[in-house]
């Protein structure tokens, strides 16, 4: 069942992220300015964030099993669109980038999938590796361009539904939700709203904000940025855009494995440091090779380890019930968290002519965001160690029932 989320996880994103390698095409062939092809690439991702709160409570309510097929399924619609019709424009792109952000709400179905799958003791590491997933972009970032170059712009488009086709159908026949599984009673918006008033919600969407927001945002801008900063070509650009993907996404289940054994406010804090060290020394404009290269490979295994660390958390906090719910929220905060920094560094770099302003601004936001993680959420974890029983929990996977010991 990890496995096939993890896939499904993977098989959205190379969908929701195939725009942004194309972004430069498009800025040339459309004569788009920086902050016209920054909204391009960041409304699919703004989109797929807020949708994650809604996906994130229906599948509390109807399970992986229904809403992994019929994301899937739905985004098969707007990646048609864009690779037969929907490319002439930067209204037409817009349209089908804001229907292509279905495909990244499939984050909030796949994490209370996997986590009534496994006991609280694995559940950070298990959530790491379907993190994993989110190396869709790299196979995006890997493929768009030379595709788009050797057979035209459809085929990626037609080759990604065909996999998303594939993979619905696999799922509908396949995929089972937890035996046990806690199916809430409450109405939707009750659910969302009893969520609101959890501290870990809000807590963990702070912290996703900058780890995972700051793996989005380069992901989607690292092409433009490094095009535009350093002078490589698009091609160039968007394979060494999927280092930095894979490294992250490498990163993410160590950071789940070690919040399960050294706890996750350790990890964040040191992922935050790193983060906050790689933006101050890139904001000076380091050669490319090899500081500059060191610096960004640096806060890409940050920012994944980061990320893993963060749902160890709410893993952790969150009641077993309303762990999709929290999940979307949370979810919806890392996506919005990638969606402003390209247009912020879009348009410094329009009106500054470098990217120097938005790294220390990035910088700065992870510098708060360590800030909280070593007062207000290490308070909140030591205070659940210490009004938590002492207790074990059953093996059978879903069953969430506690026994004290």
């Amino acid at each position: 069942m990890l496995t096939l989320a993890t896939v499904g996880f993977a098989v959205n994103f190379w969908a929701w992220a195939l725009l942004s390698p194309l972004g430069p095409r498009f800025k040339e062939s459309l004569e788009l300015s920086s902050f016209e092809q920054s909204l391009l690439v960041a409304v699919p991702v703004v989109v797929g964030s807020l949708g994650r709160i809604p996906v994130g409570a229906l599948t509390d309510r109807f399970g992986g099993r229904v809403m992994f097929p019929l994301v899937s399924a739905a985004t098969i619609v707007p990646v048609l669109y864009l690779g037969l019709a929907g490319h002439s424009s930067l209204a037409e792109l817009l349209v089908g980038g804001f229907f292509l952000g279905v495909g990244g709400t499939a984050f909030a179905v796949g994490v209370p999938f996997v986590n009534a799958w496994f006991p609280p003791a694995r559940r950070g590491f298990a959530i790491g590796v379907f993190g994993v997933g989110m190396g869709g972009t790299a196979i995006s970032a890997l493929t768009t361009v030379k595709l788009v170059g050797a057979r035209g712009m459809a085929t990626p488009f037609w080759i990604t539904a065909v996999v998303l086709a594939g993979y619905a159908v696999a799922a509908a026949l396949l995929l089972r939700d937890a035996p046990g599984r806690t199916v809430p009673a409450e109405p939707l918006v009750r659910r969302l709203a009893d969520t609101c008033r959890l501290g870990v919600t809000w807590q963990a969407s702070a912290l996703y904000a900058v780890a995972f927001g700051g793996y989005v945002a380069f992901s989607v801008y690292l092409p433009t940025y490094l095009k535009t900063g350093y002078g490589l070509t698009q091609a160039d650009a968007a394979n060494r855009m999927a280092g930095f993907v894979l490294l992250a996404v490498a990163m993410r289940p160590v950071g789940g494995w070690l919040s399960d054994r050294v706890g996750p406010v350790r990890v964040l804090g040191g992922s935050l440091a790193v983060v906050v060290a790689g933006a101050l020394a890139q904001s000076f404009g380091l050669s490319l090779l090899p500081v500059g290269t060191l610096a960004f490979l640096a806060m890409a295994a940050a920012l994944g380890a980061g990320s893993g660390a963060v749902f160890a958390l709410v893993a952790l906090l969150a009641p077993a019930n309303k762990v999709g719910s929290v999940t979307g929220i949370v979810g919806a905060a890392g996506g919005l968290g990638g969606f402003v920094p390209p247009l912020v560094m879009g348009a410094l770099y329009g009106a500054y002519g470098s990217y120097a302003v938005g790294l220390l601004l990035l910088a700065a936001v992870a510098a708060a965001a360590l800030a909280f993680t070593g007062t207000g959420v290490h308070h909140a974890v030591t205070r659940h160690g210490r009004t938590e029983p002492s207790r074990h929990r059953d093996k059978v996977p879903g069953n969430n029932r506690v026994v004290t010991e």
